[in-house]
C-alpha cells in the first residue's frame, strides 16, 4: 500500500509540512496494530483446539477446561475498559505496548505450567496483556485513519481478526501434534518480541479526555461477572440449589446491580450510561452478547467433537474445521468495503442469521459416526456469518459515539464480547454436562447436541435485535 495517513496525535494532526512530523505508511501502522491484534485473536481458538491434549496431559477436569478460556476472557473483559481510559489518560500507544509486554511475559508463564491451576493464573495474567491490546489497536488505527478510508481500514483491521480466528485451530493442531502444547504459548514470544519495537516506531501516541479510573467500578463489574460465571460453571455438577451456587449466582446479581447504580452517581465512570441514549452503541452491545455467547460456547465444544468422539489428532481436527474459520478472513475485509453502501444494520442481520442456521444445522445432522463432508456447508455459513459481523459491528460501534468516547466505546463493545464469551462456554458447558460426558463418544455427542441449540438460540435473538439496529448511525450524546 503507497497511500499514507495522519498521526493520531493532534499535534501531528495539524502540524505544517515543515513542522518535522512525518506521516506513516498506511501499511505500516495497520501491521503495527494488527500483528499484536492477531496474536491476542490466534489465543482464543489456537487453545480451543488444544484443550483435549492438554485435559489428557495436566489430568484437567472440565471445570479447568472451562477456566482455561474463562480465566483469560473474564480478565481481558474486566480491565478493557480500564485500559482505555488509562489509554486515554496517559497515552493509547503507551498503553498499547505494555500490553504486548504483558502479554508475552504471560505467554511464557502458560508454557512452563505444570498443573492446571498454574495455566489458570497465567491464562489470567495474559488476559490483562489483552485488554490493553485489543481496544485499544481499533482506537489507534481509527485515530490514525482517514475518515474516507476508516471503514476500509476496519474492514482490514477485522480480516486481521479473521485470520486469527481462522489460522487458530490449525496452528494450534500442527504445533502439538509436531512438538507438544506449550509451543502455542512459546509461539507468542517471538511474535511480540517483533510487534513491540515495531509498534513503538509506528504508531504516534494520542490521548482522549483525561479521566479518573473508576476503582471501585471495576471492583463491582469484575466480581459480579466472575461470581456469575463461577455460579453457572459449578451448577451443573453440585446442582443449581447447592448453597454456594446459589450464592454466587445471587451475589453475582447484586454485585452488577450495585455497579449500574454506582455508575450512576460516580463523576467519572468506568462505564457512562450516556453512551447507553444511543441505539446504535446500546442495540449494538446486546447483538455482539448474543453473537459471543452462541457462537463462541459452541465452538469451545465443537472444537474438541473430532478428536473426542471420532479421535482425529489436533492438527487433523484444525483442518477439518477450516472451511469454517478461513471464511471470515475473506468476508470480513468485503464486508468492510461494501458497509457503507450496504449499511451495518444489514450486514449484521444477514450475518447473525446465517450463523444461527448454521449452528441449528450443526445439532440437527451431529452423530457419533456422522461423516465429515456433512459439516462443511453449514461450516461454510458460519464463516460467512461470521465475517459478516466482524467489520460492520466495529464500524457502527465507531460511528455511533462521539470522537471523544470512541476510545470509551470500543472498549465497552469488547468487553461485552468477552463477557459473552465467558457466559456463553459456562452457560453451554453446564448444558452438555447436564446431558452427556467426555467417558465416550456418544455420551459426548448426548452432551453436545443440546448444547449447541442453546448456542443457536442465542444467536437468532441477536439476529432479532440486529433488525432493529439504526439505519443511519447517529453519534451519542
Amino acid at each position: 500500500m503507497t497511500q499514507t495517513l495522519e498521526s493520531g496525535d493532534a499535534r501531528a494532526a495539524d502540524a505544517p509540512p515543515n513542522s518535522g512530523v512525518k506521516a506513516k505508511p498506511l501499511g505500516a501502522v495497520i501491521a503495527a496494530v494488527g500483528i499484536p491484534m492477531f496474536m491476542v485473536t490466534l489465543d482464543n481458538l489456537v487453545v480451543t483446539n488444544a484443550l483435549p491434549v492438554i485435559k489428557t496431559e495436566l489430568g484437567a477436569s472440565l471445570s479447568d477446561l472451562q477456566w482455561f478460556i474463562n480465566a483469560y476472557t473474564l480478565s481481558f473483559a474486566a480491565l478493557l475498559l480500564s485500559a482505555s481510559a488509562l489509554g486515554d489518560r496517559i497515552g493509547r500507544r503507551r498503553v498499547f505496548l505494555a500490553g504486548i509486554a504483558i502479554f508475552v511475559v504471560a505467554s511464557a508463564a502458560c508454557a512452563l505450567a505444570t498443573e492446571p491451576w498454574m495455566l489458570i493464573a497465567a491464562r489470567a495474567v495474559q488476559g490483562v496483556g489483552g485488554a490493553a491490546v485489543m481496544p485499544l489497536s481499533l482506537t489507534l488505527l481509527a485515530a490514525a485513519v482517514p475518515a474516507k478510508m476508516r471503514s476500509a481500514a476496519i474492514g482490514i483491521w477485522g480480516g486481521i481478526a479473521g485470520l486469527g480466528v481462522a489460522v487458530g485451530p490449525v496452528v494450534g493442531g500442527a504445533v502439538v501434534d509436531g512438538l507438544n502444547w506449550q509451543w502455542i504459548f512459546w509461539l507468542n514470544v517471538p511474535i511480540g518480541l517483533v510487534a513491540l519495537p515495531f509498534a513503538a516506531r509506528m504508531l504516534a501516541e494520542s490521548t482522549g479526555a483525561a479521566r479518573k479510573l473508576d476503582y471501585l467500578g471495576v471492583l463491582l463489574s469484575a466480581g459480579g461477572v466472575l461470581a456469575l460465571v463461577w455460579g453457572v460453571i459449578h451448577g451443573a455438577d453440585d446442582g443449581w440449589t447447592a448453597p454456594r451456587v446459589l450464592t454466587a449466582l445471587i451475589g453475582g446479581a447484586v454485585l452488577l446491580v450495585a455497579f449500574i447504580v454506582w455508575e450512576s452517581y460516580v463523576a467519572d465512570p468506568m462505564l457512562p450510561l450516556r453512551l447507553f441514549e444511543s441505539r446504535g452503541l446500546s442495540l449494538s452491545f446486546i447483538v455482539s452478547f448474543g453473537f459471543s455467547a452462541g457462537v463462541f460456547g459452541s465452538i469451545f465444544l465443537l472444537a474438541q467433537f473430532f478428536q473426542v468422539v471420532q479421535g482425529y489428532s489436533p492438527l487433523e481436527s484444525g483442518i477439518r474445521t477450516m472451511p469454517w474459520t478461513m471464511v471470515p478472513m475473506v468476508v470480513a475485509p468485503l464486508a468492510g468495503l461494501i458497509v457503507d453502501r450496504v449499511g451495518a444494520r444489514t450486514l449484521i442481520a444477514v450475518g447473525q442469521l446465517c450463523l444461527a442456521v448454521s449452528l441449528a444445522w450443526m445439532a440437527m445432522i451431529t452423530s457419533a459416526d456422522v461423516q465429515y463432508l456433512a459439516f462443511v456447508a453449514p461450516f461454510v455459513l458460519g464463516g460467512i456469518g461470521m465475517g459478516l459481523t466482524f467489520a460492520p459491528s466495529s464500524t457502527i460501534v465507531m460511528a455511533s459515539a462521539s470522537p471523544a468516547d470512541q476510545g470509551m466505546a470500543s472498549g465497552i463493545s469488547s468487553t461485552v464480547r468477552e463477557v459473552g464469551v465467558a457466559m456463553g462456554i459456562a452457560v453451554l458447558a453446564s448444558v452438555f454436562a447436564s446431558h452427556g460426558s467426555y467417558t465416550d463418544p456418544q455420551s459426548y455427542v448426548d452432551g453436545l447436541v443440546p448444547a449447541v441449540w442453546v448456542g443457536a438460540a442465542l444467536v437468532a435473538c441477536a439476529a432479532v435485535v440486529a433488525v432493529f439496529l439504526p439505519r443511519r448511525t447517529q453519534p451519542a450524546r
